[in-house]
């Protein structure tokens, strides 16, 4: 069975002819500020006077409604440049400055105990073979000919952490 995919799902819904619900929005709030510039002013003063601020208005109001630049709508285009104009244009690099990365994951208790048990694990155990012969034997105190423990303190040490584990 066929389906129709879907082209261009980027693309804003159209309300209205080619206007979108944000277009429609937009001119709605700006059309309504205009019209209340021109209903406060044009009863006690000339068109010279009310019509300035309008026209503003509306230019406004049509820039960001309809207003492209380089693919982006004006709003994002603003935001853009106020942002680049603001930050700053030159990064330096200091190493060891900054903040290390801690993982939002693991709180910083989590961190402490996994860093305690892995010293005393290297106090403990010297060697991977020494573990392994450990693990081999379940802890016994049968010898392995291949792997020799240097005192019985240490294979006590062992026994220990393992049962604690």
């Amino acid at each position: 069975m066929q389906y129709k995919v879907p082209q261009d799902v980027q693309r804003e819904d159209t309300i209205i002819g080619p206007l979108t619900l944000k277009q429609l929005g937009i001119l709605g709030i700006g059309g309504g500020i205009a019209y209340a510039i021109y209903v406060s002013l044009a009863k006690n003063y000339s068109m010279a006077i009310w019509l300035p601020p309008m026209v503003i208005v509306i230019a406004i109001t049509l820039a960001f409604a309809f207003l492209k630049i380089h693919s982006l709508d004006f709003l994002t285009f603003l935001m853009a440049y106020i942002e680049f104009n603001y930050l700053p244009k030159k990064r330096i690099w200091i190493q060891g400055g900054g903040y290390p990365f801690i993982s939002p994951f693991e709180t910083p208790y989590k961190a402490k105990k996994k860093k305690e048990i892995a010293r005393k694990m290297g106090a403990k155990i010297e060697s991977l073979k020494e573990l392994s012969h450990v693990l081999d034997t379940h802890g016994g105190s049968e010898e392995s000919n291949t792997t020799e423990l240097s005192s019985p303190e240490k294979k006590e040490s062992l026994n220990n952490l393992i049962n604690q584990h």
